[in-house]
């Protein structure tokens, strides 16, 4: 069984073959119905949860694709902003005729305060609510919708 989602699916036929003459001479008793519909239900909801599984393993897959490609740039991006900063201390000492030492302290205390903001609002940004299997969530509600409608 493959655990990738495919929503075009087409579902498997019915074991059991349906057709008019057999819905009006069914001869099973409403236990044993019952028994079926609950054991439809049940399988109905494994599969759903089968879902869920390959669902989320495709989100995570999806994103552990990204990662060494926004490792190799944060590496580079974060040497060349050591660089720029050292730049902009050495630019800061020249402008204002201050000591290197002060510049580079001014400078470092603006990065990290940017750097501060720019963590917090990413960590906003980042929410349990994103990494939800949101089709099988749907789906698994218009089930249980389906199923209190057949009891109800």
């Amino acid at each position: 069984m493959s655990t990738q989602y495919d929503p075009d699916r087409v579902p498997p036929k019915p074991t059991r073959a349906v057709n008019d003459d057999a819905r009006l001479h069914d001869s099973r008793s409403v236990p044993e119905l019952l028994g079926d519909m609950l054991t439809q239900l049940s399988l109905l909801f494994r599969k759903e949860i089968q879902l869920a599984r390959a669902e989320m393993s495709e989100k995570v897959s999806d994103a552990g694709g990204a990662i060494p490609g926004m490792a190799g740039g944060a590496g580079l991006a974060f040497a060349g902003l050591i660089l720029l900063l050292m730049a902009a201390a050495a630019g800061l000492s020249a402008w204002l005729a201050i000591a290197a030492g002060w510049s580079l302290l001014i400078v470092g205390v603006l990065a990290a305060l940017i750097g501060y903001a720019l963590i917090r609002s990413g960590m906003s940004k980042l929410k349990a609510t994103n990494l939800t299997p949101h089709r099988t969530a749907e789906q698994l509600s218009r089930d249980a919708q389906a199923a209190k409608e057949q009891v109800g």
